[in-house]
């Protein structure tokens, strides 16, 4: 009985002094990604059939002020009637902060008015969550804070977060001038190996 109970605290003992096995990345791939977070806002107009009255046009670039509207913000219309010149009352105040109107809007909360027009500001905002990371890690592992610096930096860097996610789409077409020029460069290069070799000799000197 004794020295069955001994077995059992030597057991106890030895399981209590082994290091906890703690979380790990034992690949090569950091855990610290960049986060794309999105946040619309949302800006009711009084619309009409021939365009925004002065005062809508004044509160709406009041309103685009006050968010500091600028490149990587994308502006949206959400216009029951789709009035065209409303949009392109809306279109001329937001190219006057280098913004083009996109495609189609933003599903958001609230219906648009009868005779109402809904302008929506998307903005994106690119970081990585919890670093720096200092958090225990198991033997073997990478560091939990690897990857942190260089992902905090590109998600800082990235002029448009959406970028991120979506990517962004080449021209569709080229200049095959430009295209061509360094193939040209490249073959019209006289090769090394052409005409005398230049010989260099040791003798001489002091």
């Amino acid at each position: 009985m004794l020295a069955g109970l001994g077995a059992v605290v030597l057991a106890s003992t030895a399981a209590n002094a082994l290091p906890a096995p703690g979380r790990g990345n034992r690949g090569l791939e950091s855990e610290n990604q960049p986060v794309v977070e999105r946040t619309d806002y949302v800006f009711d107009l009084q619309g009409a059939y021939d365009g925004l009255p002065p005062a809508e046009r004044q509160r709406l670039n009041g309103w685009f002020r006050s968010l500091d509207l600028g490149y990587g913000d994308r502006v949206s219309v959400d216009d029951p009637r789709d009035a065209g010149p409303t949009r392109r009352d809306i279109a001329r105040l937001a190219a006057d902060y280098g913004i083009l109107l996109s495609n189609g809007a933003p599903i958001t909360p609230g219906d648009v008015a009868p005779d109402g027009v809904r302008v929506i500001v998307s903005r994106s905002v690119a970081y990585v969550p919890n670093c720096p990371n200092w958090e225990p890690i198991g033997p073997s592992s990478l560091s939990s804070n690897y990857g942190c610096a260089i992902n905090s930096n590109l998600a800082a860097m990235i002029a448009d977060p959406n970028d991120l996610v979506l990517g962004a789409q080449g021209a569709r077409t080229g200049d095959p001038a430009a295209t061509s020029k360094a193939i040209k460069v490249y073959r019209d290069k006289i090769p090394t190996s052409v005409g005398e070799i230049k010989s260099e000799s040791s003798k001489g000197g002091n």
